[in-house]
Formats: structure tokens, sequence, C-alpha cells
């Protein structure tokens, strides 16, 4: 990294940055990742916002964007290493989110083993429909479960079903 970069940073970016690093990163567990992750890119936004904003501003003092370029230097070079520590902090957020999506896929398999075995030897049907249920189906659709409503569909979707209940209530009685 450029020293002078370093030397224009704030302490509390310069901090950023120190915790990026990789022994740092290696101590964070998933949760205080994705913290550092979202701290990191509120920076890195923070600066290409002000890198385009400074650049389409002085578009019209120079009169042109080539030669506004070299006006936003170190907005441009903070909004960089900000991008690369951003790429450092998501790649360690994918290792541990994998290393704990293997961890809970093998306790899910030794569960469902646990379940079948013991299924065979004492009542097989009630063994199967735990181990089902401990493989994480969703019914007969196979893969995915089915996606939760949120509130507002929820009311929308029972006020259409009452309004239509209203409708053939209206039908019956004539």
């Amino acid at each position: 990294m450029n020293q002078g970069l370093l030397n224009s940073l704030s302490d509390a970016e310069r901090l950023l940055v120190a915790e990026a690093e990789r022994d740092a990163l290696q101590r964070l567990d998933e949760d205080e990742l994705l913290d550092l992750h979202q701290r990191v890119r509120r920076a890195r936004t923070k600066y290409v916002k002000n890198y385009r904003r400074g650049a389409s501003a002085a578009v019209a003092s120079t009169g042109g964007r080539g030669l506004s370029y070299a006006r936003n230097q170190r907005d441009r070079d903070k909004a960089e290493l900000f991008e690369s520590v951003l790429a450092k902090v998501s790649r360690e957020v994918a290792t541990v989110a994998r290393r704990a999506s293997m961890e809970l896929r093998s306790e899910r398999i030794a569960a469902a083993r646990s379940v079948k075995t013991a299924g065979s030897t004492a009542g097989g049907a009630v063994a199967r429909v735990e181990a089902q249920g401990a493989r994480g189906s969703g019914g007969e659709g196979g893969g995915r479960a089915r996606a939760t409503k949120t509130t507002g569909g929820l009311k929308k979707d029972a006020s259409s079903r009452a309004a239509g209940a209203r409708r053939q209530a209206k039908r019956d009685a004539r």
C-alpha cells in the first residue's frame, strides 16, 4: 500500500484497515466478520460517492472529464483501498460461512443416521418420518421449503379472500 495514502487516512479509517489484516481476520467469528464487512462497505461507499460528486462538480470548472481526473486523486485512492479491503473481508466471510455450512450439514447427516439406525430396530415407520424431518425435506416438492409471506402480503390475501366471500354471500342470498 502507498504510505502517503495510509498517512492520509483518519485514525478510525486506519483502524478499519488494520482490522482487515490476515491475522486479525482469523480471530473473528462470523458475526464479527459481517459487522466488519458492513463497516468497510460503508467507508468504500462514502469515498466512491465523494469521488463521483467531486468529479462531476469539477467537470464544469475544468472543461472536461479528462482534465478534472487528476483533481480527485485522494478520494479515488481511498475508494480503491477500501474496495481491496472489502474484497479481503468478503473472501474471509465466504470461507467462514462455508465452514459453518459444512459443520451444520455434517451434524444434520449424523442426526439423520442416528435416527435411521434407531428406527430399524424399533418402529421403522416412525423413524423414517423423523429422519425425513431431520433432513429438512420441504415435503413432496423435494428441494426448497415454501417461502413465508410478509405481513403486508398476509393482510392483502386475507382482504381478497374476505371480499370474495362477501361477493359469494351476496350471490347466494339472491
